[in-house]
C-alpha cells in the first residue's frame, strides 16, 4: 500500500493537534487558574472560571469534542485528497492557532498552555503541510477554506460554553437547579 502524500498532511493534522493537546491537557488547569483572572472584565468569562480557571472535566469534555471535530477534518482530508475546503481551513485554523498561544504568552508575560507546542510542532507542521499540497497542486487557501477557518473561533467557543453549560447543569447541587414553579424560571417565562 502506497501512503500519499495528502494522506501524510490529513493523519498528520490529528497526529499534531494530539500532541499538541497532551501539553494542553498537562497545563491547561494551571495556566487558566493564573490567566483568566487577569482578563479584562469586558471578556465574557463565567465568575467561575474567571476564580477557580478551567476543570479537569470541562478540559476533559472539551478535548473529546475537538477529538471528534479534528478526527473528521482529517479523515476529509484523506478521502478527498486534501481538496476538501473542510480540511483545508480546519488546518489552516490550526496553524494559525499556534501564533495565538505565542500571543497569549507575550500578552500575558508568561507560560500559557500551548506554548511549548506551538513553535516546535503546530507551526512547522503547518509549513511543512501548505508545502505538500502545494506540491501537489493544492491551493491551502481560497474562498471557502478561509470561511471555514474563519468560524473556527466561533466554534472553539462555542464548544467552550456548551460544555461549560453542561458541566455546569449536571455538577450543580438539586438546590439550586431552577424548577417549573421557582421565581427565576417565573421571571422569564411570558404569560
Amino acid at each position: 500500500m502506497v501512503v500519499t502524500r495528502t494522506t501524510k498532511v490529513s493523519v498528520g493534522l490529528f497526529a499534531t493537534w494530539a500532541l499538541s493537546d497532551v501539553e494542553e491537557l498537562c497545563t491547561m488547569r494551571r495556566s487558566s487558574r493564573e490567566v483568566l483572572p487577569r482578563l479584562p472584565e469586558f471578556f465574557p468569562i463565567p465568575d467561575e472560571l474567571r476564580r477557580a480557571g478551567i476543570s479537569r472535566q470541562h478540559l476533559l469534555t472539551g478535548m473529546a469534542v475537538m477529538a471528534s471535530v479534528m478526527g473528521a477534518a482529517a479523515a476529509d482530508g484523506v478521502r478527498s485528497g486534501g481538496r476538501s475546503p473542510v480540511f483545508r481551513g480546519v488546518l489552516l485554523a490550526f496553524g494559525l492557532h499556534g501564533f495565538g498561544h505565542l500571543a497569549m504568552a507575550g500578552a500575558a508575560r508568561q507560560y500559557v498552555s500551548g506554548l511549548l507546542t506551538a513553535p516546535t510542532i503546530v507551526i512547522p507542521y503547518w509549513l511543512w503541510a501548505r508545502e505538500e499540497l502545494a506540491a501537489e497542486g493544492i491551493a491551502d487557501v481560497d474562498r471557502a477554506s478561509l470561511a471555514v477557518a474563519a468560524a473556527g473561533m466561533p466554534v472553539l467557543l462555542g464548544i467552550h460554553t456548551l460544555v461549560y453549560r453542561l458541566l455546569d447543569r449536571s455538577t450543580r447541587p438539586r438546590g439550586r437547579r431552577r424548577h417549573a414553579g421557582s421565581a427565576a424560571s417565573q421571571r422569564r417565562s411570558p404569560r
